[in-house]
């Protein structure tokens, strides 16, 4: 069981401009061979991968210019953990905000960055990103509390590989015949800067602020330096009081800063580690190294260190608990709550595929993206029918401060990201504490803030793990989609107005919404 709270509003105005950062992306297939051992093709960007990281400082407006060349797929790109508070149409998830990016057609997405910190961006269609489509964000802040107190940045992603690309993975886990447990598949490599192996110049007695962002599918991190203390300083864009440690855990989709300061001399070089949690997966192959080793290079003349930090044990009590993190502004409990929600997370055979349920109903794309939905149907956008059944539509009024109540039912963990907010964590129970009954609880006065509790896995998201707030409705009815965003609707047949049937007439009539999840072949 699990305690959040969001304080939900929508904003009426844009940002200001104050500079401009412009990508024009041509998204592509090349052939990569990260890990070493298997060369496949992998999502590029402009015939790039590793993919650019996208930087820009508080304040800035980003423009993203994406033109899908990969021929056979879908696409969209979703800036994760940037709020788009004003800006709902740039969020980027397909069926949510928009339609899917089809094969020669270009999507603008334009937005401003008011939150400093370290994100990341990723495909929100079909399961893609694990094939390659994911990479860095980096907002930087003059006013940092921390600011002076590093030398320079270093950027450190970690990720499980697969071999296999997702359509030909998808199907398999889906099916309850291929795969009668459910279980996730289990990934063949962990990589480090989509590499192998990654090594950083060291300067003896510098101090270096560590962006941490864990990119993978599935896979959770041990993250850990030989000799060297972290000071955790950031987590998912919210600055935190300085917290040393020697060791920390990062789910999927989960980010950290961290100060380290050098050793005071160049006698040697040291090793870092980022491990996959082994608990994660089903089973644990004996050909599957569960660490990805990184080295920090303070004299490239002398040899790299033979081994790399282990851990006695792969508990993940043993690294710095999140939960008693404080916020750097020490904002106080959301109060009072005005809207509580329960979300019962499960798993099982549902439509003759391993499915995720919350609430018993699995997660399938309406015909119209909700926000088009809200959009058009005038003072129906209130009423959650008009969103379908599948969408698991929760309408929340503007200015609630809602609590959200996680059980799970199912025997493993399970991802919450809130996209548009960074929530409150205020409760966390033991495992097998049974249901959440009501029960008072004592929250920290100034809970940790996070995008993302627990993990994050896309594996999660394909079988249909996913529900659906909308904030406000009728404020939001303020804000406009560009015309072009419309336009890539229309260039593939696909409604943009009406109920999740596509209904423009009665909007509470489903007749032909989309109520069960497609065939398996027909997904990734």
């Amino acid at each position: 069981m699990m305690l959040l709270k969001s304080s939900l509003l929508a904003s009426l105005a844009h940002g200001i401009c104050i500079y401009a950062a412009v990508y024009d992306w041509d998204v592509t297939w090349v052939n990569r061979n990260p890990d070493g051992l298997h060369a496949r093709p992998v999502i590029g960007i402009n015939n790039q991968w590793p993919v650019p990281a996208v930087m820009a400082n508080v304040g800035e407006q980003i423009t993203v210019h994406l033109t899908n060349q990969l021929g056979n797929e879908t696409t969209s790109v979703h800036f994760h953990g940037l709020f788009q508070n004003g800006t709902n149409s740039m969020d980027g998830p397909t069926g949510v905000t928009q339609c899917p990016i089809g094969p020669g057609e270009t999507f603008t997405q334009v937005f401003t960055v008011n939150q400093p910190g370290t994100y990341w961006y990723h495909s929100h269609n079909g399961g893609q990103y694990p094939d390659g489509f994911r990479g860095p964000i980096l907002i930087h802040d003059p006013a940092s509390p921390y600011a002076g107190q590093y030398d320079e940045e270093l950027v450190l992603t970690l990720s499980d590989w697969y071999h296999k690309q997702m359509p030909e993975l998808i199907p398999g886990f889906l099916s309850p015949i291929q795969n009668p447990s459910g279980a996730e598949p289990i990934p063949d490599s962990a990589i480090i800067n989509d590499n192998a192996t990654t090594s950083f110049a060291i300067t003896p007695g510098k101090t270096y602020m560590v962006r941490i962002i864990n990119m993978a599918n599935f896979a959770a991190f041990f993250v850990k330096f030989d000799q060297h203390e972290m000071t955790i300083i950031e987590v998912d864009g919210v600055y935190t009081v300085a917290q040393k440690t020697d060791l920390i855990y990062l789910s999927d989709a989960q980010r950290m800063s961290v100060l380290i300061t050098a050793k005071p001399n160049a006698d040697e070089n040291f090793a870092f580690v980022g491990a996959m949690d082994p608990s994660m997966f089903d089973s644990v192959p004996s050909t599957l190294d569960l660490n990805a080793t990184g080295y920090l290079v303070y004299d490239a003349a002398k040899p790299l260190p033979s081994e790399a930090p282990t851990f006695a044990s792969y508990d993940g009590g043993l690294a710095f608990d999140d939960f008693g993190l404080v916020p750097y502004d020490k904002l106080a409990l959301f109060a009072p709550v005005t809207r509580q929600i329960i979300f019962n997370v499960n798993s099982g055979v549902t439509d003759n595929q391993n499915r995720f349920t919350i609430n018993n109903i699995t997660y399938t794309e309406p015909k119209v993206p909700s926000l088009y939905t809200a959009l058009s149907v005038g003072k129906d956008a209130t009423n959650p029918i008009v969103y379908g059944h599948a969408a698991n539509a929760h309408v929340v009024d503007y200015y609630d401060t809602v609590e959200v109540v996680v059980n799970n039912f199912d025997t493993g963990g399970h991802p919450l990201h809130i996209h548009g907010h960074n929530f409150q964590i205020v409760q966390r129970s033991a495992t097998n504490a049974g249901v959440y009954g009501g029960m008072p609880i004592d929250p920290p006065a100034t809970p940790i803030r996070r995008d993302v509790v627990k993990v994050n896995a896309d594996w999660h998201l394909i079988a249909g793990f996913f529900a659906t707030f909308v904030e406000a409705p009728l404020q939001l009815q303020s804000q406009t989609v560009p015309a072009d965003q419309y336009q890539v609707c229309k260039d593939q047949g696909l409604p943009y107005q009406g109920n999740a049937a596509a209904n423009t007439q009665n909007y509470t009539d489903l007749d032909g919404a989309n109520n069960v999840p497609p065939p398996i072949n027909d997904q990734g």
